[in-house]
């Protein structure tokens, strides 16, 4: 998780997350969206393809990354925003 407060002003943090599959991908997701649907969080959008290598769930505050290992790897959000605070969760 990435602290980005100081670095943009459209979120929060940062959740990166990786799966070995789409089916893995779209399981983390859904997973995700029904854990924080029963706490009353909505999620504002939603980008990507299940068979694509990378989904964003964004929640406002913050924003979930959920890649592929290779697309993880091409993207390297950690080093793009390399400025931001690490949280380990």
């Amino acid at each position: 998780m990435l602290d980005v407060r100081r670095e943009c002003n459209f979120t929060d943090y940062f959740i990166i997350c990786s799966a070995d599959s789409p089916q893995q991908m779209k399981a983390v997701a859904q997973y995700i969206q029904e854990k924080l649907r029963e706490t009353g969080v909505r999620q504002d959008h939603l980008e990507g393809d299940w068979d694509a290598s990378w989904v964003l769930l964004d929640y406002g505050d913050f924003i979930v990354h959920i890649f592929q290992q290779a697309a993880r790897s091409f993207y390297n959000l950690e080093e793009l925003w390399n400025r931001a605070a690490k949280i380990e969760l």
